[in-house]
């Protein structure tokens, strides 16, 4: 999906894409991600300029990343366009992503987890450490299977 840097929040498959992940989130955690109030698009700029990470994948085979709210941008030190093109895997060392395939195998047969750590990797090679990461299925309208997501608050660049 190519957006506009400046404000991909305001498209529509972008706003329909937010709604979905706080609409899984307030399924399975029991309580918002952010506030609800206002227009969906009001909640998609909400969602995107939030203090913390937001970043989701689609159903693919290899999933690819979907969404990546700007401090996720900022972490892995890139933009849009880029990281949306990215499979979700490269966001981990590939020492790490067995970890990581767990991690998401449990979500799915869960629903969420709520104590996530672990290492991932910027797109320059910047390695950091996660922590207290929630990951959560996201699930469609119709009831389908959307992808998953995760949002954290908790990191620490690792030394190189």
């Amino acid at each position: 999906m190519s957006s506009p840097q400046a404000s991909p929040w305001t498209s529509p498959e972008w706003v329909l894409r937010t709604q979905v992940l706080l609409d899984s989130y307030a399924r399975w955690l029991g309580r918002e991600l952010i506030d609800r109030s206002g227009t969906p698009v009001e909640q998609s700029e909400r969602l995107y300029t939030a203090p913390f990470v937001v970043v989701a994948h689609g159903t693919e085979a290899d999933p690819i990343l979907n969404y990546a709210n700007r401090v996720a941008l900022t972490l892995w030190e890139t933009d849009l366009d880029t990281l949306l093109a990215l499979p979700s895997r490269k966001t981990a060392e590939p020492m790490h992503r067995d970890e990581r395939a767990r991690m998401l195998q449990r979500t799915r047969e869960c629903g969420y987890i709520d104590d996530y750590q672990g290492i991932r990797i910027s797109t320059t090679g910047r390695r950091f450490l996660i922590r207290q990461a929630i990951v959560w299925n996201l699930v469609d309208v119709a009831g389908a299977n959307a992808g998953q997501a995760a949002t954290f608050s908790e990191w620490e660049f690792l030394p190189e």
